[in-house]
């Protein structure tokens, strides 16, 4: 079993909240990621977005692009994905060109994680009629994305209309193969889902891993009826693999035991000035890397 080990740019840098390391350079983030051991890198806002820039950047710093965030609308998208498509392309042009493994498709119609002043109770919830349609345009999408050379991994994300485990099973029902599952261990905690069933029921479907850590404590006091996800953010919901409430190892075992190989990315939005980047990239680092041994892995490309 092979393993890569790879890291999101939004704990230097979180573009849906520019006061939390909006003055941190691209170069701060990409020399702490490969010091810290990690092998691959996410995009984020402050990445060039051109494979000419970028490539020779990455290079530079001996790291590989893992994959990055799409902001898709096909929800509410017209059937015929033409303006989402053309949308998608030079994003698609850019991770077929620096090989990137997948596209993290976020379904942001009618979002709220990006907007502090709306409560997560108020985000939008799908009727079970309304995700047939969706899956089948969802499908045509991600069938585009295959053809232009990079999968599609479906993010469920808090604040969204896919954000629990119910909305996973029905999007998972109503859609075709094309469509593959990221599996993000902190918003499904996040969401109240089981983590093992979801492994469970929708494991082959699984093409991206992000490995985030919540803290159960700030979860339990979050008033959702009144507060955002960015306020949840802000309380130190989410931290690093190895400084949480999460038990990876037996999650990174199950995952062995379905046979998935590829990326595992550490994806935790957190506060710089409260949790340093660097620090907190060699905190998950570790943990990972002693999970992934202690399940039978063989990490490639290690740099620690």
């Amino acid at each position: 079993m092979k393993a890569k080990l790879g890291i999101a740019p939004i704990a230097w840098t979180n573009d849906d909240l520019p006061e939390l390391g909006g003055d941190t350079p691209l170069e701060t983030c990409l020399s702490e990621a490969r010091a810290a051991g990690f092998a691959g890198v996410e995009t984020g806002g402050k990445f060039p977005r051109d494979a000419a820039t970028l490539g020779p950047v990455l290079q530079t710093h001996g790291l590989q692009l893992c994959s990055g965030w799409y902001s898709g609308t096909v929800l509410d998208a017209p059937d015929d994905l033409q303006a989402e498509m053309e949308k998608a392309r030079p994003q698609l042009q850019l991770f077929k060109a620096l090989g990137a493994p997948c596209i993290v498709y976020g379904e942001t119609a009618g979002t709220l994680q990006n907007r502090r002043t709306a409560p997560l109770a108020l985000r939008r919830r799908l009727w079970e009629e309304e995700f047939k349609a969706y899956g089948r345009r969802l499908t045509r999408f991600a069938e585009f994305c295959a053809g232009q050379g990079v999968p599609l991994a479906f993010h469920h994300h808090m604040a969204t209309a896919v954000e629990s485990e119910r909305d996973i099973d029905l999007l998972m029902a109503n859609t075709g193969p094309a469509v593959g599952l990221l599996y993000d261990t902190g918003h499904l905690r996040f969401a109240g889902a089981d983590l093992f069933r979801v492994l469970e029921n929708h494991g082959k479907r699984i093409n991206h891993v992000h490995t985030k850590d919540v803290r159960a404590a700030v979860l339990a006091g979050l008033d959702r009826e009144r507060q955002s996800f960015l306020d949840a953010v802000l309380a130190g919901a989410f931290t690093v693999p190895g400084d949480g409430d999460i038990a990876f190892g037996p999650v990174i075992e199950r995952l062995a035991r379905i046979g998935y190989e590829g990326w595992f990315v550490v994806e935790a939005e957190q506060d710089p000035a409260k949790a340093p980047p660097g620090e907190f990239a060699r905190i998950g680092h570790r943990a990972l890397t002693r999970a992934l041994a202690d399940a039978g892995y063989q990490i490639e490309g290690d740099a620690s």
